[in-house]
C-alpha cells in the first residue's frame, strides 16, 4: 500500500526582514495558489499539513477549503534558516551557505540551523504522517530549503542543484512504499 505526499512549495511572497512567520503572498502568489487548487483538485488529497509560516498556509488554503479540510500546523515543518533572519545578508552569501550545508551537514551560519538539525526536527513529522496516514494522500505546505532537505534525507540526489532549480510555487508528488521513497514527480510547470 503506497502513500503519497504532495510537497507544495509556497508561492511568491515579498521578503520582509525579521518577519519570516507572517508575510503573506503577493498578487501573483495568490493567483498561483488558486492555480494549485485547480491543478490538485483531482488528486483527492485527504490530509493537509503545513509549516506555521503564513505564506505556506496561504498557498495551500484554497485547496484545503475546496476539499473541506482543515490544515494541521506543525512547527517542525518551518523553513530552515541557514543564518539569522534578523540580520540582513546578501543573496550570494545566503546561497553559498546553503550550498555548503549540503556538503557539510553540520554547517550553519550565525543564528542559523544546520542541515542535520533541520532534518532531525522535520523527518520525525514526515515519518509520523506516513505511519498515521498509510495509503492516503497528504499535502504539505512547505518551503524550498526544508522541502529539499526532507527529500535529501530519503535520497541524496536531492541536493543544492535540485534546490536551485525549484520555483515559487512548486509541487512534487512523492510516492512512498511503507517508509521508502520510491518515486518523485514534479507537477508544477
Amino acid at each position: 500500500m503506497n502513500t503519497y505526499i504532495y510537497m507544495v512549495r509556497h508561492a511568491v511572497s515579498p521578503f520582509v526582514l525579521g518577519d519570516e512567520r507572517n508575510r503573506g503572498l503577493s498578487e501573483q502568489g495568490i493567483a498561483d495558489a488558486l492555480r494549485i487548487k485547480e491543478l490538485l483538485a483531482k488528486e483527492k488529497i485527504t490530509h493537509f499539513v503545513s509549516s506555521p509560516y503564513r505564506r505556506a498556509i496561504d498557498t495551500l488554503k484554497y485547496l484545503a477549503e475546496a476539499s473541506q479540510q482543515e490544515i494541521v500546523i506543525y512547527e517542525e515543518l518551518r523553513e530552515r534558516n541557514i543564518g539569522s533572519t534578523e540580520i540582513e545578508m546578501n543573496m550570494q552569501e545566503i546561497l553559498q551557505g546553503i550550498r555548503t550545508s549540503f556538503t557539510d551537514k553540520h554547517f550553519k551560519m550565525l543564528g542559523g540551523e544546520s542541515t542535520l538539525e533541520a532534518q532531525e526536527r522535520a523527518i520525525p513529522i514526515v515519518n509520523q504522517l506516513l505511519e498515521q496516514h498509510k495509503g492516503d494522500t497528504i499535502a504539505i505546505g512547505t518551503h524550498g530549503n526544508i522541502m529539499t532537505l526532507i527529500l535529501n534525507y530519503f535520497d541524496e540526489v536531492y541536493d543544492y542543484e535540485f534546490f536551485e532549480q525549484t520555483s515559487k510555487p512548486d509541487i512534487y508528488k512523492l510516492e512512498f512504499h511503507e517508509m521508502e521513497l520510491v518515486n518523485v514527480e514534479r507537477l508544477w510547470s
